[in-house]
């Protein structure tokens, strides 16, 4: 079925309303094998990143999601991680690619730069939208079939890089923002509310809008979806943690199983999602306890 998908364009599925299968979490993955390098990954240890890909694909999910998430030129420079945007994030988009093959679509993932637009820091929105056009280019040369905006906190920075994506290429933009809590309508830690995000993100010409990643569990995200799926009629995309994070001996920790993980995906399913994978603490175990659960 899946080589059916890729024959269609992910553009094409995605309008057909068919449910997606993406993979799961990269980061933590690579911290359970002793890589603490995120993207920089893709330069310094390729076959770890591309053995994780081919492990997700092998679960039954029908898209990768390159290891590019906050391989901006912003977040790279604050943070001093050592890499050029366009080197990381073309290794990136080649490994997915490559691992990928004729089975599976690549989504270029892109994320927050980490800093604050004005008046609550020192970015203007042009900087952003530089900084992710920079990184799409990146992406789309390296042969992604969408990009895959994902864990934003504040709307106005997921609209620079929607833009910054929908002005420059052809390619379908899922645009998923990270909710702290379900109540008031759903908001994100800079306020925003789910019915603003998707409002304002479709009328941006985003083609799929979601959840991910932030305070929530599977469970409550299906609240989120339930929200976002009354005010657009764009395929919505879930991808909640393996559980809510809890702080252990001063590391993160995860500690929702496969099963229970995929119940809760089950109820975004019904809540309306067509985009179902996996963020933080989830494994290869965690996506095909859902693909089974399909």
């Amino acid at each position: 079925m899946r080589p059916n998908y890729v024959t269609m364009g992910f553009l094409s599925v995605l309008k057909t309303g068919t449910t997606i299968l993406l993979d799961g979490a990269m980061g933590t993955e690579l911290d359970r094998r002793g890589l603490m390098l995120r993207g920089a990954s893709n330069l310094v240890a390729p076959d770890a990143v591309l053995d994780i890909h081919r492990d997700y694909l092998a679960c039954g999910c029908h898209a990768l999601t390159t290891n590019t998430l906050t391989m901006n030129r912003v977040y790279i420079e604050t943070h001093k991680v050592g890499v050029g945007p366009a080197e990381v994030n073309l290794a990136g988009a080649r490994l997915a690619r490559q691992a990928a093959g004729e089975q599976g679509f690549v989504l270029g993932d892109m994320s927050s730069t980490g800093q604050m637009l004005e008046p609550y820091g020192t970015y203007t929105e042009q900087q952003f939208c530089a900084a992710f056009a920079e990184q799409a280019a990146a992406l789309a040369e390296g042969g992604v079939d969408a990009f895959l905006v994902e864990t934003m906190f504040d709307l106005r920075e997921a609209l620079c890089a929607l833009r910054a994506c929908k002005q420059n290429h052809r390619l379908p933009v899922i645009v998923s923002m990270a909710f702290s809590t379900t109540a008031n309508g759903g908001r994100t830690i800079m306020g925003d509310s789910a019915a603003d995000c998707a409002r304002q993100l479709a009328e941006n010409g985003a083609d799929a809008v979601g959840a991910n990643c932030g305070s929530i569990d599977p469970f409550e995200m299906a609240e989120i979806v339930r929200a976002i799926k009354y005010l657009t009629s764009l395929p919505v995309l879930a991808q909640p943690n393996a559980g809510t994070p809890e702080l252990i001996d001063g590391r993160t920790v995860f500690d929702m199983g496969p099963e229970c993980f995929a119940e809760g995906i089950a109820e975004c399913l019904s809540a309306g999602a067509t985009i179902l994978g996996g963020c933080c603490g989830t494994t290869p175990a965690h996506i095909r306890a859902v693909a089974a659960s399909l």
